[in-house]
């Protein structure tokens, strides 16, 4: 039987989503090359049949998300079994993250500064572009001007009002809810909190069913999402702003390829083809949606399914690095910082460099896991380093290719972790 077949004869996941993609893209080219972006037709398509039907399929997604992470983080939690197993877990995974990150930063910084692409932008291109961009890009320097900040940032993960929090999609207020609600469960063993932690499991089990009846329409969405996007821009802006995207997929691929495998090889005992064959469905979910909460269901069962992780530890790593393991977003973030710089003549010293690097492996820990969420700290370390917030307005374009290979990278380094975290645990608890 075909690999491409799952036992009963249907067309695995992956693989619909797979053509969906391509066939997507592939009318998506024909209709802008054919018709253009202002043809009356496209537009109507664009505008009231193919974006408001990806952007139903993310919002069931999303009503789903925060039921599942407050769920699968509180389970992970109390299966650890004692507090010890749980610090160690989580320091493991902390430190993982910021090295990974901080590593995924460097290689940013590097190649920007070797390869230069803000000095080949053509100046009338990147005027139209900053035209055509500048109402959204004020509204993204205006929210990032609004974000806490310092210790401020650091007091708002503590939510003085957990059901506020959830409502306005604080997740990493939420996350913490969900942790200590967990750590409380551990340590309070009665008939009580067991009834409680089967009623929180009977809500991860009916949030992982409803979100696997809303995946089954993932193909569809993918396919519109990727007819918007080449119906729209074609390969235009791609060419437009060629060098700096390919700078930014360049240090993707590279972090991916040399850095995860060489993390899975010698800190997990992975063989890396293996655990990127295994990882493909969630890899290409990631591509589709760029939106690591969106992901995570899937990221969930593939963990479980195709990489054979113990569930508490998936659970575990898998619901916090959605929000806080984020290598791609880090990398993302220090690459157009620079590349803005080099655009608008603004010198950065080294100093002024490593502060970026460690702003954007802070941003990356705390930046929210949907599509674009990265911008607004873009935005937060421009104005803190001199470069014009609204320059962002020149990416804007392009921003959704490179959102989507980001989030890949983002949620490749989430499984990565996890297949790395539980192989430590694995041996000690064999010990």
């Amino acid at each position: 039987m075909s690999e491409a077949k799952a036992a009963n004869g249907k067309l695995q996941l992956h693989w619909k989503m797979l053509i969906g993609f391509l066939a997507g893209l592939a009318l998506g080219l024909v209709a802008h090359y054919s018709a253009g972006s202002d043809a009356g037709w496209v537009e109507w398509l664009t505008t009231y049949v193919t974006q408001p039907a990806g952007t139903l399929f993310l919002r069931l997604i999303f009503m789903l998300v925060i039921p599942l992470l407050f769920s699968a983080l509180i389970i992970g939690v109390a299966e650890m079994g004692d507090v010890r197993s749980l610090g160690r877990v989580g320091w493991k995974t902390l430190g993982y993250t910021i090295v990974a990150s901080g590593i995924a930063v460097v290689l940013g910084l590097v190649l920007v500064n070797w390869l230069q692409p803000g000095s080949g932008v053509d100046p009338a291109a990147a005027q139209a572009m900053l035209a055509q961009g500048a109402d959204r890009a004020k509204d993204i320097a205006g929210s990032a001007a609004s974000q806490p900040k310092g210790l401020d940032m650091l007091l708002a993960i503590v939510p003085d009002n957990v059901v506020k929090a959830a409502a306005e999609n604080t997740i990493l207020a939420v996350m913490f809810f969900a942790l200590m609600l967990g750590i409380g469960l551990v340590l309070t063993r009665s008939e009580a909190t067991e009834t409680l932690l089967r009623g929180i499991q009977g809500l991860f089990e009916v949030s992982m069913t409803l979100i696997g009846l809303v995946i089954r329409l993932a193909p569809y969405a993918v396919f519109c999402f990727m007819f918007n996007l080449a119906a729209l821009f074609g390969w235009d802006l791609l060419g437009s702003l060629g060098k700096y995207v390919g700078v930014v997929v360049l240090a993707l691929a590279l972090h991916m390829i040399v850095v995860y495998s060489l993390m899975l090889k010698f800190l997990g005992g992975w063989s890396p083809p293996k655990f990127f064959r295994a990882s493909q469905e969630a890899m290409l979910m990631a591509f589709s949606t760029a939106s690591s909460n969106a992901t995570l269901p899937v990221s969930l069962r593939v963990a479980e399914e195709k990489l054979h992780l113990p569930k508490k530890i998936s659970r575990f790593v898998l619901t916090v690095g959605a929000t806080a393991n984020q290598n791609g977003t880090a990398l993302f973030e220090g690459v157009t910082v620079l590349f803005l710089a080099q655009f608008f003549g603004v010198d950065l010293s080294l100093t002024q460099q490593v502060t970026v690097m460690f702003v954007c492996i802070l941003g990356g820990i705390g930046t929210a896991g949907v599509p674009a969420g990265s911008l607004p700290v873009v935005a937060l370390i421009c104005g803190m380093v001199g470069v014009p917030p609204e320059g962002i307005g020149l990416i804007l374009g392009v921003d959704r290719f490179l959102d989507m290979c980001r989030t890949t990278l983002n949620v490749t380094g989430d499984l990565m972790l996890a297949a790395v975290v539980s192989k430590g645990e694995e041996d000690a608890q064999a010990a």
